[in-house]
């Protein structure tokens, strides 16, 4: 910085809670312990969450993730990722007699029992999510039957179904509470007899997260969102901000820190998304240093003490 100009200062308000939710905590565990218990190399199906800095200490340490089970080698330990996973991917292994231990978060489960629980009334199923992602797929390979995936109020206004009368939604757990109620609204304008469970299923720290950006966005010019590029809630953290008047930036660390988003920001909201470590959060306030004096504030928020249980098969270590 040019010591001719006056230091400019950054006040940087911390959102609360921020990072790490229950589930993700749950999984990275596993897998470490998999690695203390078990040695070397454990085989991971999908990255085990959705951030590349948890993806690569974990490789260095001798995780390695595959795309597919076929890649696993004969009789090596599996993990399942936090995402879950379809039946065909359970019966593969169990084909395989692949030891597994199963990461899913015990709230993404929960969407695969109601998922289950819905179609064995025969209703048909409509999925409220994004095409593609690891947790979609995987719940729509839980559950026997039809299942429609809607992820835009204008798809739940066109949506064609065999019969109106036995329809039940369910949802991804990582979306926007105000973009999914309005597409319930829809679906039950369009369908009045459909059944489900109004914004439950999206999971406690999704909600949470969004609840402190809303409060953020009252209180600052700009909006840094600590968080991968394919990481759903993280990139719904991003939107929101956006929609709140702000520019908002998904960031994966501090390398990715622009001087030009400082110009007449003096204020910075910062927040990040479940899968996202803390370590990076602190790393971005440090990297924030090169463009003016950093004094950080930590928002009001509401606390999060849930702790989901071990697997048996890592929970003795």
């Amino acid at each position: 910085m040019d010591g001719s100009q006056t230091t400019k200062t950054i006040r940087v308000i911390l959102a609360q809670p921020r990072g790490f939710c229950a589930g993700v905590e749950r999984a990275i565990d596993i897998v470490e312990r998999a690695l203390t218990k078990f040695g070397p190399p454990i085989y991971v199906r999908h990255e085990i969450v959705h951030n590349r800095h948890v993806v690569e200490d974990l490789r260095a340490r001798g995780a390695v993730f595959v795309d597919e089970l076929d890649e696993v080698p004969e009789g090596a330990w599996t993990v399942f990722s936090a995402h879950g996973v379809a039946r065909k991917v359970v019966q593969a292994a169990e084909d395989r007699s692949l030891p597994v231990i199963d990461a899913t978060c015990p709230l993404v489960a929960k969407v695969h029992a109601e998922g289950r629980r819905y179609a064995s009334q025969d209703r048909e199923i409509v999925l409220i999510g994004h095409a593609g992602h690891a947790e979609v797929e995987g719940t729509i390979g839980q559950i026997d039957g039809t299942v429609y995936l809607v992820q835009t109020v204008e798809d739940a206004e066109t949506l064609e179904v065999k019969d109106p009368e036995k329809l039940a939604y369910i949802t991804q757990t990582t979306l926007s509470v105000d973009d999914t109620r309005g597409i319930i609204a829809a679906l039950k304008l369009r369908f009045p007899n459909i059944t489900g469970p109004d914004v439950k299923d999206i999971c406690y720290a999704t909600q949470n997260r969004q609840e402190a950006m809303h409060h953020l966005a009252e209180l600052v010019d700009m909006i840094l969102v600590v968080g991968s590029k394919n990481s759903s809630n993280s990139n719904r953290l991003r939107e929101i901000g956006a929609e709140l008047g702000h520019p908002a930036y998904l960031i994966d660390d501090a390398s990715a820190l622009q001087p030009e988003w400082f110009v007449g920001a003096d204020t910075v909201g910062l927040t990040a998304g479940a899968s996202a470590p803390e370590v990076l959060v602190q790393g971005v306030i440090e990297g924030m240093k090169r463009f003016g004096n950093v004094k950080v504030e930590l928002l009001p928020g509401t606390p999060e003490d849930v702790k989901f249980k071990l697997p048996a098969e890592v929970a003795s270590l």
